[in-house]
């Protein structure tokens, strides 16, 4: 026979079994709402909201009633599972919960009554038939959630790119370019694009790939890409499919990333324009005189911006005045400009032109790029993504159909100078420097001068860790890929410069060298870092820079004394 004590627990667990299922039942509805309310919101606030309501599952907040077997009055209410089985446990012990008639224990002196006692021992199978039904609706429940796919959203450090904040990004990149209409360059902008987180290598698309690496997840495509792939913002050809990459996150600023993705669109269409990317060095902009045309040719643009009519044509024709001055003091100066300029200057310029709603605002924003961009440290590199948008403004105020002569003329000089009606005339140091005093020119090679002086110092350093001193020498191969930041780079001359914040990756492995890589570009092209001072060690290691290597590759000592190469392995193909 059953004890009162023990058919007491079972009939407790029934009620609280049966409660915990209509509360889970509707904390699985609010869950569900706030988790397609949320749906753009990042990871970690999803993940906070999805914690709260198991808290609350397992607290159970809403009172449980159940029968008052005990002093309580019928119907006094008593906090959730967790609560109602804790009060128990200090509240009744053991001896006072069996209540069996004895003489050594009288019914008159238990806490339960003879009636009580009575209709406990009656219910007692139903009651256990109700807690087993219960149970089966948990289970239910659970299997129910499984199968429609209910799972609460792990931290944004697990979880790095979320499937539902892509989609939208995708959506966003849609409609910009439905927009367009194919205007700019006869051709859809969007297509095939890929997000990256650069630290997973989690990526999400927008359509399946060429070889059934990613797999499709409501309306996006998730997988992870190899971790010899360089993750940056540009266009890549992987897994069969000629992608936009860009990498996650993208800025919360609805602008920015309109101009980004554009910009990165551009990349994927470019080489079916007749574009093909080029990464010219542009040394001379490292120069005293290379800096200091360059700046004043930007503050000659920015004043045109400003003004309308002759004001912006005087002002444009002081532009290409520097700008034709800072090219015939370097012979290479025109072809590099040019070639950066139609590349990185004309995926800027879609960026800006398709993330504004007006021409007015377009001409204000890379007024103020212009302004912006004087205090970079390195221009090399990073000019076109200011005079592309500049001279693409100016241009589309013009009324010139310019787009559809860019693909044959590849010169914004040339460009405005039609488009304005503007005489070229034969660049002279006189007429430059008598120019230039309408822009501040005196404080600008003043400026420039001092900055010179340190700069010849940090190319010195530099000179000395990458070129003179001991280094490790890593073969281009035909996998070679690198990324590296715009305004960080260091040219030692028209053959060598050093790509700060850079990773790099070949046949060989991966280098991730936030100190810097000095790319050569003459003879056989090669990377150099500062020789290791260990030549043992998974991953290697050197001064500002970590080496993973690929089976089957070694480091070897070269031909200048204290010198590495790295070389395959004797018997690899």
């Amino acid at each position: 026979m059953m004890s009162v004590g023990q058919g007491y627990w079972v009939y407790l667990l029934a009620w609280v079994v049966l409660h915990f299922t209509w509360q889970g039942l509707f904390l699985l509805i609010s869950w569900q709402a706030c988790d397609r309310i949320m749906s753009a919101a990042p990871p970690q606030t999803r993940y906070r909201a999805a914690c709260f309501h198991l808290t609350a599952l397992a607290a159970a907040p809403p009172p449980v009633h159940y029968p008052a077997f005990t002093s309580r009055s019928p119907g006094q209410h008593v906090g959730g599972p967790l609560g109602c089985l804790a009060r128990l446990g200090a509240e009744h012990q053991p001896s006072t919960l069996t209540c069996m008639a004895s003489k050594e224990r009288p019914m008159r002196n238990s806490t339960f009554s003879r009636f009580e006692v009575s209709e406990l021992t009656e219910t007692n199978g139903s009651t256990r038939r109700l807690a087993i039904a219960c149970l089966v609706a948990i289970v239910a429940l659970l299997l129910g959630q499984a199968a429609l796919g209910i799972t609460v959203p792990v931290p944004a450090s697990d979880q790095t790119i979320a499937p539902e904040r892509a989609a939208q990004y995708f959506a966003e990149a849609e409609a910009l370019s439905r927009q367009d209409g194919g205007r700019l360059w006869g051709v859809s902008l969007y297509g095939p694009m890929i997000l990256v987180d650069p630290e997973s290598h989690q990526a999400v698309a927008n359509q399946a790939d060429g070889e059934g690496r990613l797999t499709k997840s409501g309306k996006v495509f998730v997988g992870k890409l190899p971790p010899s792939i360089t993750v940056a913002n540009t266009a890549i050809d992987w897994a069969g499919v000629h992608w936009t990459m860009v990498m996650w996150p993208l800025t919360e600023d609805p602008d920015g990333r309109a101009l980004l993705m554009m910009h990165e669109c551009f990349h994927r269409i470019q080489d079916a324009l007749g574009m093909p990317a080029a990464s010219p060095v542009n040394a001379h902009l490292e120069s005293r005189e290379g800096r200091i045309w360059m700046l004043l040719e930007w503050r000659a643009l920015e004043a045109a911006l400003e003004e309308t009519g002759a004001p912006r044509k005087a002002a444009l024709d002081d532009a290409l005045l520097f700008r034709a001055y800072r090219q015939s003091l370097f012979p290479k100066a025109a072809e590099e400009e040019r070639a950066l300029e139609m590349n990185e200057g004309l995926a800027e310029y879609t960026g800006v032109k398709l993330s504004t709603r007006s021409i007015s605002e377009m001409t204000a924003l890379a007024a103020c790029g212009l302004r912006q961009a004087r205090e970079w440290a390195s221009l090399a590199r990073s000019f076109a993504y200011d005079t592309g948008p500049a001279y693409g403004a100016l241009l589309d105020s013009s009324g010139a159909d310019w787009r559809s002569q860019v693909r044959t003329t590849r010169d914004f000089a040339a460009l405005t100078r039609a488009a304005y009606n503007l005489a070229a005339a034969a660049p002279s140091a006189e007429r430059a420097l008598v120019r230039a005093r309408a822009y501040r020119g005196e404080y600008v090679i003043a400026t420039e001068t001092e900055r010179d002086r340190v700069f010849r110092e940090r190319v010195a350093k530099y000179r000395a860790a990458f070129l003179s001193g001991p280094v490790l020498i890593l073969p281009m191969g035909k996998t070679f890929n690198y990324s590296f930041d715009p305004s960080q780079t260091l040219p030692l001359d028209d053959t060598k410069t050093i790509y700060f914040s850079s990773r790099v990756t070949d046949d060989w492995g991966i280098l991730e060298a936030p100190g810097g890589v000095l790319l050569v570009r003459e003879g056989q092209w090669r990377v150099q870092v500062p020789a290791p001072a260990k030549l043992s060690g998974t991953p290697l290691q050197g001064d500002g820079w970590t080496l993973t290597l690929q089976n089957g590759w070694l480091l070897a000592p070269s031909a200048r004394a204290g010198d590495y190469v790295l070389k395959p392995e004797k018997g690899r193909p």
